[in-house]
């Protein structure tokens, strides 16, 4: 398989889920992981807050996989993280610092706006030839010439 038809399928496998909600779920709560350094018997003395600053991000983590590998339960997995991503804000470190819980919040919520069965979206730049394509047809149909056709240099 070569890099254009894996390209083409990677990007076939992508437009039939909400991917970037998924990837911004599992950005955030690895950035809330890598925020949390504490070692393991410093989280088991000081007790379930402790623990707990791990166990968010972590189903965080968890809810962004599962949106991208399971996009028929993203309503569930949707709300599943973003009330985690917002309970990081006590558990751990600010929601690591603000940046994993926007990151959270901000992708459960593009998963649960994601519908499936949308049209792709036309680039503004091939929306703009098939504008230009219609009116130049529309003008020869009028009895018109195209714009430009008698200017001779």
């Amino acid at each position: 398989m070569n890099s254009t038809q894996w390209r083409d399928s990677f990007r076939e496998w992508r437009g039939r889920r909400p991917f970037a909600g998924g990837l911004l779920l599992v950005l955030g709560g690895a950035e809330i992981l890598v925020t949390m350094k504490a070692p393991l018997p410093v989280i088991l003395h000081v007790g379930a807050q402790g623990l707990a600053g791990y166990l968010l991000p972590a189903v965080m983590l968890l809810c962004g996989l599962l949106i991208l590998f399971n996009p028929d339960q993203r309503l569930f997995y949707s709300i599943i993280a973003v009330a985690v991503s917002l309970g990081t804000w006590l558990t751990s470190n600010i929601g690591g610092f603000v940046i994993g819980l926007l990151c959270g919040v901000v992708g459960s919520c593009l998963a649960f706006g994601w519908l499936p069965d949308q049209d792709p979206r036309k680039s503004r730049r091939l929306r703009r030839k098939e504008a230009q394509g219609d009116h130049a047809a529309e003008s020869i149909l009028q009895g018109g010439s195209l714009p430009g056709a008698g200017k001779h240099a």
